[in-house]
């Protein structure tokens, strides 16, 4: 189960959020997560903490930090397949953002359709 209020437990592999700050990362390494997976570019919006500073983070609490921009809702093929190759790359669990969680998890459905037609 989720560990945060504010994380959305997708499945046993997954878990979603909106936008993370450095200091969230020891807390997701904590909860036994693998990878850090952004879907948010760099740059959408003012405040946005940068990916590269995540990426720090991650490296400091031994986290696999993984970058798969989707700029809006409707999911890019590219998206889609990096998105399914951290899944089938990844022993352990998954923690993806973006601004809210909705784009990671629209990608996530995406995947688990294109998986379940053998599409991927």
């Amino acid at each position: 189960m989720a560990t945060n209020p504010n994380w959305k437990e997708l499945d046993q592999q997954v878990t979603v959020a909106g936008q993370i700050r450095p200091e969230d990362v020891p807390h997701i390494a904590a909860a036994g997560y693998k990878v850090v997976m952004c879907n948010r570019p760099d740059g959408e919006e003012a405040g946005q903490t940068d990916w590269a500073e995540i990426v720090e983070a991650c490296r400091h609490n031994g986290l696999t930090p993984k970058y798969v921009p989707q700029s809006d809702r409707d999911p890019t093929d590219y998206a889609v397949a990096s998105f399914g190759q951290v899944l089938r790359e990844t022993n352990g669990k998954v923690f993806a953002y973006c601004r809210t969680g909705t784009r990671c998890e629209i990608i996530w459905t995406a995947v688990k359709r294109r998986q379940a037609a053998g599409a991927l």
